[in-house]
C-alpha cells in the first residue's frame, strides 16, 4: 500500500469514501462489542483524531501508545495489559482486517473450551494467502506463519484474523517491554496442544494490499446495493 501508508496508517486507508476504521468499528458495534482498545504506534495520532473516544460509533475507545519504541503485535498487547487496559478475557483483531462472522458464537466457544486461547480459522487451501494452520475438530494442531515446520504441508486452513485470549495466559507467556510477535505465541501454544480453533465459513477481507482493498470495496458496494 506504499506510498499511501507512508502518510496514512492502514487503519485509515480510504475505503468506499471513508476511513477503513469507520467500517470496522461499525461492524464491531453491530456484533455487540462496546469497548475497544487501540494499540497504536506509527502515525497513531491520526487514528486518535479520526476515531476519537468512539462515541460516534456507539463505542468506548481507549488507546495504548507505543510511541517510537515498537514492540511487535504481542509486545504491544503486553503494554496494554501492563496499562490495565485489557479485561480478563479479550479478543484481538488486526487493524487492517474486515471480517464476516458472528462474534457471540466465538465467545461461547472460548468459554466452553478448557483451553486458554482460541484462534478463528478459515479453510483456505492456499486461495487468499498461504495456508498456515493444521486444524481438526475444534483444535489448532499447528500454527506456523513463518513456514518452518515440516508438517505445515498438511495445512488447509489460515488464521482468520481474530483470536480470544485470557489475560492471565498472555501475561505469563509474553515478557514485558520486549519485541514479541503474536504469530510466535500462537505457534508455541499450538505445539503444546493448548490452542483451540473455531472454523469460519465466510472469507475475510483486508486493506493490506491494493487487491484486498478492491475486493473489500466491491463487497461493501454489494451490501449497499
Amino acid at each position: 500500500m506504499k506510498p499511501l501508508t507512508d502518510r496514512v496508517p492502514k487503519a485509515l486507508v480510504p475505503v468506499a469514501g471513508e476511513p477503513f476504521a469507520h467500517h470496522q468499528l461499525r461492524w464491531l458495534h453491530s456484533e455487540g462489542v462496546r469497548d475497544i482498545v487501540y494499540c497504536i504506534g506509527y502515525l497513531g495520532g491520526q487514528i486518535r483524531s479520526s476515531v476519537g473516544d468512539g462515541s460516534a460509533f456507539g463505542l468506548s475507545v481507549t488507546y495504548v501508545d507505543e510511541g517510537e519504541h515498537l514492540r511487535g503485535t504481542a509486545g504491544a498487547l503486553r503494554l496494554a495489559a501492563d496499562s490495565d487496559a485489557l479485561m480478563e478475557e479479550f479478543a484481538v483483531l488486526y487493524g487492517d482486517s474486515y471480517l464476516r462472522l458472528e462474534l457471540p458464537p466465538v465467545w461461547r466457544a472460548f468459554r466452553e473450551t478448557p483451553l486458554p486461547a482460541l484462534l478463528t480459522v478459515y479453510r483456505n487451501e492456499n486461495r487468499w494467502d498461504r495456508s498456515n494452520v493444521v486444524y481438526e475438530e475444534g483444535r489448532v494442531l499447528l500454527y506456523d506463519k513463518r513456514g518452518i515446520e515440516p508438517h505445515l504441508g498438511e495445512a488447509s486452513w489460515i488464521d482468520y484474523g481474530l483470536s480470544v485470549l485470557s489475560r492471565e495466559l498472555f501475561v505469563e507467556r509474553v515478557q514485558a517491554d520486549v519485541v514479541a510477535d503474536l504469530a510466535d505465541l500462537y505457534r508455541t501454544l499450538s505445539m503444546e496442544s493448548v490452542l483451540a480453533g473455531f472454523e469460519v465459513s465466510e472469507r475475510f477481507y483486508e486493506v493490506g494490499s491494493t487487491a484486498g482493498l478492491r475486493d473489500l470495496e466491491r463487497y461493501l458496494e454489494s451490501k449497499v446495493g
